[in-house]
C-alpha cells in the first residue's frame, strides 16, 4: 500500500514526452492541465519542440520546453524561441546542454543561460540538469563546476534518468556538500513495455534510443527488471526509495519528473494504480 509521502510525491508530476509522431496520443493519455516537459531532439530540430509547446500550451497544459543549448543555432534563433514562449505564457523552461554532436553557437547550457539574460528574457522558473551517475563525455569535476556556475541562473535541478534510487540520494548528498541548495525534481523512469520501446526505437533510430538509456549506468538493472517483469518495467521500488526524502530540509526533493519514453498511457496507468494501492 502506498504511503502518504509516496502519494504526495506522485500527485502532481511532470510528464516528459518526446517530440515525435505519437505526441498527440501522449497528450490524450495525460490528465488535462498536467505539467508536460517536451524534449529537444536533434533529429526534429528545436523548433519542433517550440511548435509542440505552443500546441500543448493552447490546449491548457503547463508546458516546460527543453531548450537544449547545443540544438540552438544562434542568438537570433534563441531570441525568436524566447519570444514565442513568452507569447503563449510559458513560465518554466528546462535548459540542458543537449546531445547534439554538432553544436550551434552555444556549446553548453551555461552559455545559453547567460545569453538569455543578456537578451533580457527572464523566465520565472528555470531548470538545470543534474547527473547522479555522471556523464559519458564530461569529467565529474567539470560537471560540479558547471552546476555551481549555473546555480545563480536556475531555480531547480532535474536529475537525468536513473534506475537506482540510492544512487540519486547519495548524489544529492554530494550536491549539498558542494553548497548547491536548489530544490530537486527527481527524474523517474516511467512504466515501460519492451515491445513499445522497440517501436519507439524504430521511430527515433535504435542508436539514439540506446544512447538515451545509456545516460544511466543502471541500464543493466533496467534490462533485468524487464526480463523479471515479463517484458515490463514499473518504478515502484524507485518511488519507495525516493519518497522518504520528499520535502526533507536537507534533500529538498520537490517532486518527480516522469520519463515516459512516449509510453504515457502505461506510465499514467501505473501511477494511478500505485496511488490506489
Amino acid at each position: 500500500m502506498a504511503t502518504e509521502q509516496e502519494n504526495d510525491l506522485l500527485t502532481d508530476p511532470r510528464f516528459e514526452v518526446l517530440p515525435f509522431s505519437s505526441f498527440d496520443d501522449q497528450l490524450e493519455a495525460i490528465p488535462d492541465g498536467s505539467k508536460i516537459a517536451i524534449t529537444s531532439s536533434p533529429e526534429k530540430s528545436i523548433m519542433k519542440t517550440i511548435e509542440l509547446t505552443e500546441q500543448a500550451a493552447n490546449d491548457g497544459y503547463e508546458v516546460i520546453p527543453h531548450l537544449a543549448a547545443r540544438n540552438v543555432e544562434d542568438e537570433a534563433q534563441l531570441e525568436e524561441i524566447a519570444q514565442r514562449l513568452e507569447d503563449v505564457g510559458v513560465d518554466d523552461i528546462f535548459v540542458p546542454g543537449g546531445d547534439n554532436d554538432e553544436a550551434g553557437e552555444f556549446e553548453s547550457s551555461y552559455e545559453l543561460l547567460v545569453a538569455l539574460e543578456e537578451l533580457g528574457y527572464e523566465f520565472p522558473k528555470v531548470g538545470i540538469t543534474g547527473y547522479p551517475e555522471g556523464h559519458a563525455f564530461i569529467e565529474d569535476d567539470t560537471l560540479w563546476e558547471h552546476l555551481e556556475k549555473k546555480e545563480e541562473y536556475g531555480d531547480y535541478i532535474i536529475t537525468q534518468i536513473c534506475f537506482k534510487p540510492d544512487t540519486v540520494v547519495e548524489w544529492i548528498d554530494e550536491v549539498r556538500a558542494h553548497d548547491v541548495e536548489l530544490p530537486i525534481e527527481v527524474g523517474v523512469p516511467g512504466a515501460m513495455d519492451a515491445k513499445r520501446m522497440l517501436s519507439i526505437a524504430r521511430e527515433v533510430g535504435v542508436g539514439d534510443s540506446i544512447k538515451y538509456l545509456q545516460k544511466t549506468t543502471g541500464i543493466g538493472q533496467f534490462a533485468k527488471s524487464l526480463l523479471g517483469g515479463g517484458g515490463k518495467y514499473t518504478p515502484d521500488d524507485f518511488i519507495e526509495g525516493i519518497a522518504p526524502h520528499y520535502q526533507d530540509d536537507h534533500y529538498k526533493v520537490s517532486g518527480v519528473h516522469l520519463y515516459t519514453m512516449n509510453q504515457a498511457a502505461d506510465t499514467e496507468e501505473w501511477r494511478q494504480d500505485f496511488m490506489d494501492n
